[in-house]
């Protein structure tokens, strides 16, 4: 892989952040996730940004994390799920990025976001739906932006971390000494 950045992209749910905690591990890697970078240059959440500023506002703060996170190899960067709605930020990660789409099923993102009690703007009423609603409005986007696409439905992180690993075609060596 001649790209030192892996990025992953997908619906919330599909495991990015856990993914790429165990990438950065593996690799030595720092892990960069844009929803954390926003908040710490906004100096808030980003529930709170999306309530006093609007999704506009959160999609600029988004951009320039994006951008700012793609500016520092080696990195892993896991993105928001609407990171690629603007097609400035998806020839970023094409340009940039070894880009990775995270996917899984509506029920099965349910299931795990049902698990972690935080708040997700774009989520909020009838999960299933909002999220059968983005899916069908992102999946184009997501695959335009990827380089590959990796079904996270009934694998652990630790198998898509190496699903990742293949398909970007990086080995791992370890210290045996």
């Amino acid at each position: 892989m001649s790209k030192q950045i892996i990025a992953l992209v997908g619906l919330s749910g599909a495991g990015k952040s856990s993914v790429g905690r165990l990438l950065a591990e593996r690799l030595g890697w720092p892990l960069l996730d844009t929803d954390a970078l926003i908040a710490e240059a906004a100096g808030r959440g980003v529930p709170q940004i999306f309530a006093e500023d609007g999704e506009a506002r959160f999609r600029d703060l988004e951009a320039a994390a994006l951008r700012a996170a793609l500016g520092r190899a080696p990195a892993i960067v896991a993105t928001g799920g609407g990171i690629v709605l603007r097609a400035e930020n998806r020839a970023l990660l094409r340009e940039r990025a070894f880009c990775v789409w995270l996917d899984a099923p509506v029920a099965a993102l349910v299931a795990r976001l049902r698990a972690h009690d935080e708040q997700r703007p774009l989520l909020e009423g009838d999960m299933a739906a909002r999220l059968a609603a983005l899916r069908a409005a992102r999946a184009a986007l997501y695959a335009e932006a990827a380089d590959a696409r990796i079904d996270t439905e009934a694998r652990s992180a630790e198998e898509v971390a190496e699903r990742v690993l293949l398909a970007g075609g990086i080995t791992v060596v370890s210290d045996l000494s």
